[in-house]
């Protein structure tokens, strides 16, 4: 067991230097005149999980202008619910005469419910060999999520693109309403390494001076 703990720690240690060497980087390489968006439309990469995490982030999208197409969506290859809220939303959408350009695509899951520490190292890992092909075809402007753990490797990939001199990727998280006193693990590893951190509760405002309150935002 004090084995398993180790290899997980340790896992986690090189997934933060990783994202901070991916960071660091791509702030060097490129000066921060890039802004997503000015020539037209924004592409946006959306991290959708399973339950909750789907419910909210759609709700977000909901609230967001026609300027943000193509969505990409990425979900779990196990995750049975996802798509349905996701094309349901989208359908709504295009009656209210908002334009619908999106796409669906599946990612193995970063860590399902319950699963072993140790064997959650093996699956994140192949996450991220699946998110890298995926957002260098894609090359979205933003990566929108907010929470579940295969936003992380998307996030990662997001930021190679920058340290590739690709393109330049903002990284905008938002925490979930059930985040009171806490952040959940992928906040508390994207908290450093995005370019917008958003959270819905004033006591994590209070522990994490970074972050943005804005009230509840779904």
């Amino acid at each position: 067991i004090l084995l398993t703990i180790i290899f997980v720690d340790l896992y986690f240690i090189m997934l933060i230097d990783l994202c901070f060497i991916l960071r660091l980087f791509g702030i060097l390489r490129h000066a921060s005149e890039y802004k997503p968006g000015q020539k037209g439309s924004v592409s946006l990469l959306v991290v959708a999980g399973s339950g909750g995490h789907t419910t909210e982030i759609v709700r977000l999208m909901g609230s967001l202008s026609q300027s943000y197409n193509p969505r990409h969506y990425v979900i779990a290859d196990t995750d049975k619910m996802s798509e349905e809220k996701i094309r349901t939303f989208e359908a709504e959408q295009e009656k209210s005469g908002s334009p619908s350009q999106f796409t669906i695509h599946r990612i193995p899951r970063s860590r399902e419910v319950r699963q072993s520490w140790s064997s959650s190292v093996l699956s994140s890992l192949s996450t991220l060999i699946s998110s890298v092909p995926l957002v260098f075809r894609l090359q979205p402007d933003i990566v929108l999520c907010n929470g579940p753990g295969t936003c992380v490797p998307l996030c990662a990939a997001g930021l190679l693109l920058g340290v590739l001199g690709l393109k330049r990727v903002l990284i905008v998280y938002v925490e979930s309403i059930c985040r009171v006193e806490t952040l959940s693990l992928s906040g508390k590893i994207l908290y450093y390494f995005s370019d917008y951190f958003f959270v819905q509760w004033t006591s994590l405002k209070d522990k994490y001076p970074k972050a943005i309150y804005l009230g509840r935002l779904v």
